[in-house]
């Protein structure tokens, strides 16, 4: 039976997990996104710089395909930009910022990763993944095993290399206004480490941008509100 949707290509996903996070990150999206073409998600485990896992993501990618970035994968997701635009037909940045980190955030998450290495790796991942759910959300028992259990995939080398990663990222705001593909950008409203202002910085930027801003939710949208984050990622695939 023909439906809107067979009015669409089929179109190539790719999807890059955030810090610290594995394919679970994007487990509800799945389903929800595979009527539009093969779904992917990147791994992050290969490189100690954004540049290094971009490329390594790029040459496993098809050869055009449909982005979608959240936080450390937003990251990703504005390297492939500078690297191969031309193969990206369009983005998705959830729960990302443009911004390079400030010798504080640097410090900080040195910090982080020294007290990672020396102690409670998985009480320490307990710890930080609840402070980033939206306060409704962090009494969830369910999120909060499948955080940890994403955590321990990546494990303590995997954490190392992502932190030096985004410690060294380049600021991609210079960047964003040739972004000319149909963008994508969304936010919880209660994201604690990338506030909404930095998603709104960014949309501001990109001509062809929609800001979708999901409410009771922090940083981990894509299983904190995945309805919500499902119905604003299929608009941006049916989007002209």
């Amino acid at each position: 039976m023909f439906t809107q949707r067979d009015q669409f290509p089929m179109t190539p996903i790719v999807m890059i997990p955030g810090l610290l996070c594995s394919a679970e990150l994007y487990a509800p999206q799945i389903a929800a996104l595979w009527p539009f073409g093969p779904v992917t998600v990147a791994s992050t485990l290969s490189g100690t710089t954004m540049s290094e896992i971009a490329a390594n993501i790029l040459r496993a990618a098809p050869p055009r395909f449909a982005l979608i970035g959240l936080s450390m994968g937003g990251h990703v997701a504005l390297e492939i930009m500078r690297q191969a635009p031309e193969r990206v037909s369009r983005l998705a940045l959830l729960n990302t910022s443009a911004r390079p980190d400030t010798p504080e955030q640097a410090e900080q998450r040195r910090g982080m990763l020294a007290q990672a290495k020396g102690g409670d790796f998985k009480g320490l991942l307990s710890q930080v993944m609840t402070l980033l759910l939206h306060p409704a959300h962090r009494d969830d028992q369910r999120l909060l095993e499948v955080n940890v259990r994403m955590g321990l995939t990546v494990g303590l080398d995997g954490f190392e290399r992502q932190t030096e990663a985004i410690i060294g990222r380049a600021d991609s705001r210079p960047h964003l206004a040739y972004i000319t593909v149909p963008a994508l950008v969304l936010v919880g409203d209660s994201d604690p480490l990338t506030p909404p202002f930095l998603s709104e910085e960014i949309a501001a930027a990109i001509p062809n941008s929609k800001l979708v801003i999901i409410p009771e939710c922090g940083h981990g949208s894509t299983l904190e509100q995945p309805e919500a984050v499902n119905r604003a990622l299929v608009t941006w695939l049916e989007a002209a």
